[in-house]
């Protein structure tokens, strides 16, 4: 991905994700991908993963189970 100067790099990685979900790549009730697979696809740092993830949730698309992930919000 080619990130733009003009938006910060997690939420261009939060918005590649919610457009993954909307167009079914990440169905209901399965799981986004980790910290670390964002870390590695995107090639940024885990705080930056951490709030793209972070962002998600705040958008109501995901939710956390601790120690299990993040997965897609069912509607």
């Amino acid at each position: 991905m080619k990130f733009r100067e003009d938006v910060p790099r997690w939420r261009q990685i939060a918005d590649e994700l919610e457009r993954r979900i909307r167009e079914g790549e990440y169905l209901p009730g399965t799981r986004v991908p980790s910290v670390v697979q964002i870390q590695e696809e995107f090639e940024v740092a885990s705080a930056t993963a951490q709030k793209a993830l972070s962002g998600l949730r705040n958008r109501g698309l995901t939710y956390t189970e601790p120690g299990l992930g993040s997965f897609v919000r069912r509607e």
